[in-house]
């Protein structure tokens, strides 16, 4: 699932393979930018914000796109089968760079970009990260003191790229329920652990929260084998439009709202 470190990892893999490289062939497949033709751009760089990407081209020019539920950037030798899925194709000589499933496509001046993600939180892998987008972060997290942890760590106006997965993993690593208030937890504490933990997994091919290598997560999808730490069972419920997953017994708090 695209959370903060999927799209930070999927820009560092753009970047790599295409940077300072002409285009023999860029398509848009979405009827707003249907006759837009990236040919003969140079792509310069791709830049993550939270869960967002700019892709940016010379010329002052950046395509920006949101990964959604299951949205994806693959690269390939050879001319890989196109689905209809597919919405953005950036041919090189060497690469193909294919878009699928991406929502919220735009085409933009590079110096506009910030208007696409003002309302967002402090981007939790900000290479420009400091104490005041610390304190920033704790100040929206705490802006509601009675709202669910669950759907405030979700909130990407309270800080971007924590999405379903972290989500859970940190309630767990908390020892709170994911329908506790933000008030049961300590929010400067709650904030390093999201940076920490999309930190370490952000050039991951594969997620671990555990610092085990034999087990990548702790509840998230657990539902079935059980709390690793109390052999208890994990639970699913749904948290507004969202499932979580918790440790009753480790997480202490309500179950549900």
């Amino acid at each position: 699932m695209p959370e903060g470190d999927t799209v930070y990892a999927t820009a560092h893999r753009l970047t790599e393979a295409l940077g300072g490289v002409t285009l023999v062939r860029g398509e848009l497949r979405h009827p707003r930018l249907s006759t837009a033709d990236l040919a003969g751009r140079v792509f310069d760089r791709a830049v993550p914000v939270g869960k967002h990407l700019f892709l940016r081209f010379d010329g002052d020019l950046s395509f920006h796109c949101h990964l959604g539920m299951d949205g994806s950037w693959r690269l390939y030798a050879r001319r890989p089968p196109l689905s209809h899925r597919v919405r953005a194709l950036l041919v090189t000589q060497r690469q193909f760079a294919v878009g699928t499933s991406l929502v919220e496509m735009a085409l933009v001046a590079t110096a506009d970009e910030k208007k696409l993600v003002a309302h967002l939180g402090p981007d939790l892998l900000d290479p420009n990260w400091s104490d005041d987008s610390l304190a920033e972060a704790v100040r929206r997290l705490t802006a509601d003191p009675e709202r669910e942890l669950g759907q405030a760590l979700l909130d990407q106006t309270v800080m971007a790229g924590v999405g379903n997965v972290y989500k859970s993993e940190m309630c767990f690593l908390l020892g709170v329920s994911p329908f506790s208030p933000v008030s049961a937890v300590d929010p400067d504490v709650t904030v390093r652990l999201a940076r920490k933990l999309l930190r370490h997994n952000a050039l991951r091919t594969i997620r671990n929260t555990t610092g085990n290598p034999r087990r990548d997560l702790w509840v998230y999808g657990q539902h079935r084998g059980g709390c690793p730490r109390c052999r208890g069972q994990v639970l699913v419920k749904k948290q507004d439009t969202r499932v979580t997953y918790f440790c009753p017994r480790c997480q202490p708090g309500p179950t549900a709202s």
